[in-house]
């Protein structure tokens, strides 16, 4: 999709000219540092302006000024930023998001950022929130509700000024790449079905061969000669055939071992044969988030020329009710051996997860393994959408996703496995079945999982809360929100890059 915001960086001091200026103030509503210079004579304006709009300088809040008297501007922007307190990366990011929020399509913004603690890092920050928020998904819509939200006015160029454009350069160039893989996800997950099944899901991460990814399509053919039927028994009621597609990022030490990262990708759920209600089964469409997620982290890695070696794979299928649909009562076989009996249809997700798991920890031997999927609406009734259900066999990994998620805002809160919740999962007729019952479904659900990492250092996140129709903030207006790049980049980058 076209770039909705373009960012060049520059130096602290010049006076604008024309456009919209955007500063920030604290609480004592005045203008200061590199603001009070750049807007000579600006100051009393805007105290009065402050005052008449009993204006106080909140953090999230804005004194609008239009055709200012006395400015070669022609609308002046100040921002309320919290200025007691030290700021993480997250807050960074969320100013910029709040601010792009206040900007229109077409429009030439220059944003003073001279801000305390505003160094490289959070200038790149500030400029990766800009991104986020600029992103839209409306291709189908063949009107635009008006012309603020037209984009054939351009795209918003935003020049930051800053004490170090340079290093900021280098270091927003990293945080694009971050930037443009999380709209790959969101754009993914708010695709129509009808447009994005399985092979065409396929197809487009195939597309990331340009950047250097080593891609690997597995079709109906070669899945059935592998072994995975506990994937394929979840498509075989549709007319549109299962994938699984591998991508291979090498930029770390030949010989190291991987990062593996899985995602369920189904395409479509109608809840099988156990079909779901009508009410809201149009947001089914986004049962891939997880393997969205995989793509658009894929991509972000290449694209950032990441220093580690990362598998992402996932399991692309639609669960469909015709006549050759699988059934409550049928017992599958996964590539692992291990016989399921398929209680409800509708926890189908479970079963792409196995087969690509096992098939993923037996070929590349990684050393660490997560998966990412739209698992359980459990998960919503215990966490909400504030944070993504975690579960791991790894204390070590499971605390650094936490802190990684503490510093992307994109949070997760581990919840147990164990011996008791296991028998849940045992079968009368097979060695484990799909469902263990309304009670602990998310952890029921993760246990099942478990049986197909072996004892690879693993994570399950369930982000049904978080994945698809979580609610909007600063730096997110989409139903795809794109959840997960952002953790598992930094993931990555914190502790697996050479």
């Amino acid at each position: 999709m076209p770039d909705l915001v373009e960012i060049t960086f520059t130096p602290l001091g010049a006076e604008p000219s024309g456009g919209t200026l955007v500063c920030f103030v604290g609480k004592s509503v005045e203008l200061q540092g590199a603001a009070a210079r750049s807007l000579p004579g600006a100051a009393a304006l805007v105290t009065k302006a402050a005052e008449i709009a009993q204006f106080k300088g909140k953090p999230k809040s804005v004194l609008d000024l239009l055709a200012p008297s006395g400015l070669a501007i022609d609308r002046l922007l100040v921002v309320g930023a919290e200025d007691e307190k030290p700021w993480g990366q997250h807050d960074w990011v969320t100013l910029g998001g709040f601010v792009m929020g206040k900007l229109r399509a077409g429009t030439n913004v220059t944003v003073i950022l001279d801000l305390p603690g505003a160094d490289t890092s959070a200038v790149a920050s500030f400029a990766l929130g800009l991104k986020l928020r600029a992103y839209r998904f409306d291709q189908y819509k063949s009107k635009k509700a008006d012309k603020a939200d037209k984009t054939d006015d351009g795209p918003i160029a935003v020049a930051i000024a800053v004490k170090e454009p340079e290093a900021a350069r280098a270091a927003g160039a990293s945080l694009s790449a971050i930037a443009g893989g999380v709209y790959t996800a969101r754009s993914l997950v708010n695709e129509p079905p009808n447009v994005l099944f399985p092979k065409e899901f396929a197809r487009r991460a195939a597309e990331l061969q340009a950047l250097g990814v080593e891609i690997e399509v597995l079709d109906q053919a070669a899945l059935e000669k592998i072994g995975m039927r506990a994937l394929l028994a979840v498509g075989q009621g549709s007319r549109n055939e299962s994938r699984v597609v591998v991508m291979r990022w090498n930029g770390g030490a030949a010989g190291q071992k991987p990062v593996a990262v899985v995602g369920k990708g189904v395409t479509f759920d109608t809840g099988g044969i156990s079909i779901k209600p009508a009410a809201g089964m149009e947001d089914m469409k986004g049962d891939m988030a997880g393997a969205a997620c995989v793509v658009g982290l894929m991509q972000a890695l290449a694209s950032r020329k990441a220093k580690a070696n990362v598998v992402g794979a996932i399991g692309l299928v639609e669960n469909m009710p015709d006549g050759n649909a699988q059934r409550p009562g049928d017992i599958v076989t996964a590539l692992s051996g291990t016989t399921i009996e398929i209680i409800n249809t509708d926890a189908e997700g479970r079963l792409v997860l196995a087969d690509v798991l096992w098939y993923v920890q037996s070929t590349y031997q990684p050393a660490i393994m997560i998966d990412l999927a739209t698992l359980t609406g459990a998960i919503i009734v215990a966490l909400a959408h504030e944070y993504a259900g975690m579960f791991s066999n790894s204390d070590e990994l499971s605390e650094r996703l936490v802190k990684a998620g503490q510093e992307t805002g994109e949070r997760v809160w581990r919840l147990p496995l164990g011996p008791t919740y296991d028998k849940l999962i045992e079968s009368k007729f097979a060695d484990i079945k799909n469902t263990g019952g309304r009670h602990g479904g998310s952890i029921t659900a993760a246990q099942f999982l478990q049986r197909f990492v072996n004892e690879v250092p693993w994570a399950h996140l369930d982000i049904a809360g978080t994945g698809m129709g979580s609610p909007v903030d600063e730096i997110n207006q989409s139903w795809g929100s794109g959840w997960g790049v952002r953790l598992l980049d930094r993931l990555v980058a914190d502790h697996y890059e050479g």
